[in-house]
């Protein structure tokens, strides 16, 4: 067996750099805890980035996935399976809404809710000049559809032009939205939480006001709950929280748990009004191994009473975390909802994060001066005081 740094040589000769990875090479997990090729143990406050909700090597996740592997594991989207008509029925419970398509990923999903929106327009008037309302700041994927409404100039600079015809707002500024409104808005998108942008929540007045303005012009509310859904924020759903329904939201990461899965639901008046036959798919889009994710995942909430544990955990983590924002000046404040939080330092935490990792914990950042915590949604309070050790030393460090 190669050691690390054979590994980490090799990956740098034959992987396209557009990472720049922690020198580390996972092997495995068991719960909170990830392992390296070298035996080394660390507690995972990151959790694939909010993707390993349920913890790692689960036996029922596990065990499910691998009986539907033996069965069927992809036959095309030309036949019905069972396991994503199953998961299609549970996330429409879940979520109250009433259409779904299965995508691979946060970004496809973004782009399927971006050209549902447009053909809803389309239809209305014939028209291909309709513009869509995104947030400063925000971060809605890699792919060019999803880029041109990711609100960061310098993701978007090398790749110009993007798609057209859209304009950005402030975040949690329903002025500033009001301002870039004209009879060819057809969309206005954000993330219920914004994540990379650095962990800013939607206030409850910016999402009814929005909604409102929606349902006024005929406008569509698009939610992005890549990051934030899946149970994070206390509810199954951030927009749960707020007494208000999306036109269409985009979910991914730990919808799956690990395994590649995104979706876009909508409404029925969109799911009616928008997308038909021959205009969008995909080819591994809810396959059986996909969908039994999601099935497993689902009852796994559920069984577990995942939320009830975010809801119980993420009080205390906000408590430990306020302590560290009062007893170090250069942190400046904490931020988030439920297992979602970031602190706010006066200066680049980069290092900090690797001091973290080698002392056995793994962090990421939301920008240069935010840590974020994003955790599996199965930790204990036990789980937070462990962190919390290891992260007041590295901040000591």
């Amino acid at each position: 067996m190669q050691d690390m740094k054979q590994y980490i040589d090799e990956a740098e000769a034959t992987l396209l750099h557009t990472y720049n990875r922690y020198q580390v090479v996972l092997d495995k997990g068991d719960g909170v805890y990830l392992y390296d090729i070298e035996g080394k143990k660390y507690l995972d406050f990151c959790a694939g980035i909010a993707v390993f909700a349920l913890g790692y090597n689960n036996q029922k996740y596990n065990d499910a996935l691998k009986a539907q592997i033996d069965k069927l594991i992809h036959t095309s989207n030309y036949y019905y399976n069972v396991p994503a008509i199953e998961a299609a029925k549970k996330m429409k419970e879940v979520s109250g809404m009433d259409r779904i398509f299965f995508t691979n990923s946060g970004a496809e999903a973004v782009e399927g809710a971006i050209k549902a929106a447009r053909k809803y327009a389309y239809l209305k008037d014939g028209s291909t000049d309709h513009e869509i309302i995104a947030m400063e700041h925000s971060f809605h994927g890699r792919t060019m559809g999803a880029l041109s409404v990711t609100g960061n100039p310098k993701y978007r600079e090398a790749f110009q032009p993007m798609i057209g015809n859209i304009r950005f707002a402030q975040m949690n500024d329903f002025d500033s939205v009001l301002a870039n409104v004209t009879d060819k808005t057809c969309a206005i998108m954000f993330e219920t939480v914004q994540g990379e942008g650095g962990i800013y929540p939607a206030t409850e007045e910016f999402m009814q006001k929005v909604k409102a303005l929606c349902e006024e012009k005929d406008i569509l509310l698009i939610l992005d709950e890549i990051q934030c859904g899946m149970g994070r924020t206390g509810s199954m759903f951030a927009w749960q929280k707020y007494g208000i329904k999306p036109d269409i939201m985009t979910t991914a990461k730990a919808l799956g748990c690990g395994v590649p899965v995104g979706a876009f639901l909508m409404t029925e008046k969109v799911g009616q009004n928008s997308l038909t036959s021959g205009d969008h798919g995909t080819t591994y889009g809810g396959n059986p191994l996909a969908a039994a994710a999601i099935n497993v995942v689902l009852e796994l909430f559920e069984e577990n009473h995942i939320i009830d544990n975010v809801n119980s955990v993420a009080d205390y983590l906000e408590q430990k975390l306020d302590e560290l924002v009062a007893k170090y000046e250069f942190i400046k404040t904490r931020r988030g909802v439920g297992l979602m939080q970031g602190l706010v330092f006066d200066k680049p935490v980069g290092p900090v994060i690797s001091k973290a990792l080698e002392k056995g914990l793994i962090l990421i950042n939301a920008g240069t001066d935010i840590i974020r915590f994003v955790p599996p949604l199965v930790i204990t309070k036990e789980n937070v005081d462990e962190m919390i050790a290891i992260l007041d030393s590295c901040i000591q460090d």
